[in-house]
């Protein structure tokens, strides 16, 4: 017992020293908050700064070089790849796939919003953590695998088509499929089927900004509004839908800057007509032209950039 109170005596002083150290490193880091800053985001930033900004800096830097017959990088600066974009052709590669971007985040928009509001309003918790899996559960597979199986469920033998036969409106079918411009063979090698698949890959991205921004908008205001008179159109004309507008914009950041950049449904769904990400990837797969291939980058992130401060007014950032 007298050795065990000795070891107890011997200890204390080492306690009291790592207490007195650590109370002296609590003390220098409250003292300078902007030390404990650096720290926990030193990493983070030098990351951002070197791998994700610096490489942007590059491709920009890039898209300025010229390119020999041979395909090999003329690291000489010139305006002539800005110069090809601004050819008819490239023209219209940006104005359909911008159109196509909108398009489907107005499409997105559309559909998100009931459900995200009766997830905010009605669902019971148990009601709106099953939504929560239904809208996630897309996005537990394969991205490559929906597409594909988007493919096969529009083409010209498969169930979309069956469907239509079965119920005796192939004449629907084919009178949409001769629609100019969004018509096709089939389906599968138009622009509507392009647009039905960019709907459900990303529709995820726009029911979920909008939930939280209406989850936001407090009862109060909604019970002030209908005691002052107002019909329930109205409470959601003037309060419901100015409130939440932040988290549309905020959903539709995601789903119209990853229809701007994508390529794979393009490649898959598309005909000849080529989008930005198409573009991009033959340029650099089989011209091996990457400073033009950089340079057809820099018009999403241009764009993107305006849209994003447009956004930012807009209070879209304080839904995310």
């Amino acid at each position: 017992m007298a050795r065990v109170d000795a070891a107890v005596t011997n200890g204390e002083p080492q306690v009291r020293a790592r207490r007195t150290r650590g109370n002296r490193i609590s003390t220098f880091l409250y003292r300078r908050p902007r030390l404990v800053l650096l720290l926990l985001l030193g990493i983070p930033l030098l990351w951002l700064v070197a791998v994700y900004l610096g490489s942007l800096s590059l491709l920009v830097l890039q898209s300025f070089f010229g390119s020999d017959s041979s395909g090999l990088v003329v690291r000489t600066l010139t305006l002539a790849n800005y110069i090809e974009l601004s050819h008819a052709a490239n023209i219209d590669i940006f104005v359909r796939t911008i159109l196509m971007a909108a398009a489907v985040t107005l499409a997105c928009a559309v559909l998100a919003y009931p459900l995200a509001y009766y997830m905010a309003r009605y669902a019971s918790h148990r009601m709106k953590g099953v939504l929560y899996v239904l809208v996630l559960l897309p996005l537990w597979s394969s991205y490559l695998v929906r597409v594909y199986a988007w493919r096969l469920i529009l083409a010209k033998e498969g169930i979309t088509s069956w469907i239509f036969s079965e119920l005796n409106l192939d004449w629907l079918l084919q009178g949409v499929l001769h629609l100019p411009v969004i018509g096709g063979p089939s389906l599968s090698v138009s622009f509507l089927g392009m647009w039905l698949v960019f709907v459900y890959v990303w529709l995820p991205y726009m029911v979920l900004p909008i939930e939280a921004s209406l989850e936001r908008v407090p009862e109060s205001l909604l019970d002030a509004s209908s005691d002052l008179g107002a019909r329930p159109s109205g409470t959601f004309r003037r309060v419901t839908f100015p409130l939440a507008l932040p988290g549309v914009i905020a959903g539709s950041i995601f789903t119209f800057s990853l229809t701007l950049g994508d390529f794979v449904v393009p490649y898959s769904l598309g005909n000849s007509a080529y989008f930005i990400g198409q573009a991009v990837l033959s340029l650099q797969s089989t011209a091996f032209n990457f400073p033009l291939a950089a340079a057809f980058t820099v018009v999403p992130m241009i764009v993107m950039g305006i849209y994003l401060l447009g956004s930012k007014r807009m209070g879209a950032f304080d839904a995310l």
